[in-house]
């Protein structure tokens, strides 16, 4: 019996993504979800939540905003797991300001944590994805990254950078077997985003042309599609997923 591929997915313990973890356990993938030293508390209740729900996935510890860090998480995971196929950078913070408040604190821990993960994480499992001839690199931009957004000037820079990482990174894989691309959800439903007010929340509906926000489990359906074998010739594509909030 072959055994399964092994997907990373960072921050695999918040809203989106535990629902991409729960849709590549599905799909048959062994699926480790990354989260902050700091919640190693929450990640064990999380853990204990899916095995309820019946998926067997790991956990592991990583400041994925460390090139250092992120190098000894993905020996990890190797060493207990196997090589990743699969990588999904789906961590990611915001310190909303404008820009004219913004401290450089607020902008270089999004950058730190949203953009520069990006390559330290990748970068650490990238040998073995050439070594095998097979690899999936899947990072979960935002619509905000295509568009930008007031008070945002520190999160949107790093989505938007997410992406021309995508489509350079896409160009060195594309003959290896290797695909990268993004996905751009819009808003979407999430403890976060339940959370706010009744008002902010119902304006941000109305401007939707499908007048609801997203569901996790659609953003991981974009990544299930992304991941498949049978779509290895899609690579470096920026997939919006946005109920139609902004096209282009």
């Amino acid at each position: 019996m072959t055994a399964a591929r092994v997907a990373l997915v960072t921050g695999g313990i918040g809203g989106i993504g535990t629902a991409i973890c729960q849709r590549l356990a599905r799909d048959g993938f062994r699926v480790v979800a990354n989260h902050h030293p700091s919640e190693q508390e929450a990640a064990e209740a999380w853990k204990n939540d899916q095995a309820g729900l019946g998926f067997d996935m790991e956990t592991i510890a990583g400041d994925v905003s460390s090139f250092d860090d992120s190098k000894r998480m993905a020996d990890e995971v190797r060493a207990q797991h196997g090589p990743v196929a699969v990588l999904v950078n789906c961590a990611g913070i915001t310190r909303d300001k404008t820009f004219k408040k913004m401290e450089e604190d607020a902008w270089r821990v999004v950058i730190d944590v949203n953009l520069n993960s990006v390559y330290n994480v990748t970068r650490n499992v990238w040998e073995c994805m050439l070594e095998a001839g097979f690899g999936r690199v899947i990072n979960i931009s935002s619509v905000n990254g295509q568009r930008g957004q007031f008070g945002q000037t520190n999160y949107a820079t790093a989505k938007a950078g997410m992406h021309g990482f995508t489509m350079s990174l896409a160009q060195e894989g594309a003959a290896k077997g290797i695909t990268v691309n993004t996905v751009s959800p819009g808003y979407v439903e999430t403890p976060m985003t339940l959370a706010m007010r009744d008002d902010v929340r119902e304006a941000i509906v109305a401007g939707v042309p499908m007048r609801r926000m997203g569901k996790p489990e659609e953003i991981a359906s974009a990544v299930a599609f992304l991941v498949a074998d049978e779509n290895g010739y899609v690579t470096g594509v920026n997939l919006p997923v946005n109920g139609g909030l902004f096209m282009h």
